[in-house]
């Protein structure tokens, strides 16, 4: 593999996956997963699985099936093959669809591996504590917890409005994600992460009490204006998007003009981190 990262193993199975930064989402080789669950080791039998599978599924309409993409992924000899890859919910969904003594094995598993905590789905709480004791053990603030959860919020409402108002390819919730930070902040998220040195990390769990204001402020003034303007459909709430990141703009520069400082910095959470640097803005 590429890096270890690219490659995860389950009991004996070996799973390959991709972290897209773009997207902020880990997506995982459809055929390995079925291999695992139906205890094949054959690529080729687990491969002719899941295609019979496949058809059978889309036969039935079922959703799943339509929400797999295609990664070149590295095969055992050494080359790349067009793989279906999926992510973690979606594989979730898959895996209701194939009788395995496996399946609750592999769920936990992807709940031990950090991409899915399941009881979560049923109890939100759960998920809510387990991130305030993760931010506390790096030592984050009261007040820097309180914002990032509030940012949180901000960013689930925007994605409800979105997904229910037209919403529905991965593809568009990130360009339409990556317009907001870039018209308040003038950086795309990939170029956020790269100034703040970050890779798989997400971004918000990297930024300063101010810079999670200034981006819930941007993505609640795009929500709030997109339902002013009753926005359906990815095209029209592009434009809210540009708006609200707009409007966060104005604020930030206002506010950097007054005090001479930047408010988005290089400064991050990780181990290594250094004294917090700011960028100088024109």
């Amino acid at each position: 593999m590429d890096n270890d990262k690219s490659l995860a193993v389950f009991e004996a199975f070996k799973i390959r996956r991709h972290y897209d930064e773009d997207k902020e989402r880990w997506y995982f080789s459809v055929v390995d997963i079925v291999s695992a669950l139906i205890e094949q080791p054959d690529f080729q039998k687990a491969r002719k699985y899941w295609n019979q599978l496949k058809r059978r599924l889309k036969k039935e309409g079922n959703e799943s099936v339509t929400n797999c993409h295609q990664l070149k992924l590295l095969s055992a000899d050494g080359k790349r093959y067009k793989t279906d890859v999926a992510d973690v919910e979606t594989i979730l969904r898959l895996v209701q669809s194939i009788p395995s003594k496996k399946a609750e094995l592999i769920k936990l598993w992807l709940a031990k591996v950090g991409y899915e905590r399941l009881d979560e789905m049923n109890n939100p709480e759960k998920a809510l504590n387990r991130s305030r004791e993760y931010w506390k053990k790096y030592g984050r603030s009261e007040k820097w917890i309180q914002q990032r959860i509030l940012s949180q919020e901000t960013r689930n409402k925007l994605t409800d409005y979105w997904s229910s108002h037209g919403i529905k390819k991965d593809d568009e919730f990130a360009i339409l994600t990556n317009i907001i930070p870039k018209e308040w902040s003038d950086l795309t998220v990939k170029e956020y992460k790269a100034l703040k040195g970050l890779k798989t990390q997400n971004l918000r769990d990297h930024m300063s009490e101010a810079e999670l204001i200034f981006t819930a402020l941007a993505e609640l003034s795009t929500r709030q204006i997109a339902e002013v303007e009753k926005a359906e459909g990815f095209e029209e709430n592009k434009l809210p998007a540009k708006k609200g990141g707009k409007i966060a703009k104005d604020a930030r520069k206002a506010l950097e003009q007054k005090t001479g400082k930047s408010i988005i910095t290089r400064d991050n959470f990780l181990p290594s981190n250094k004294a917090p640097k700011t960028i100088k803005r024109k």
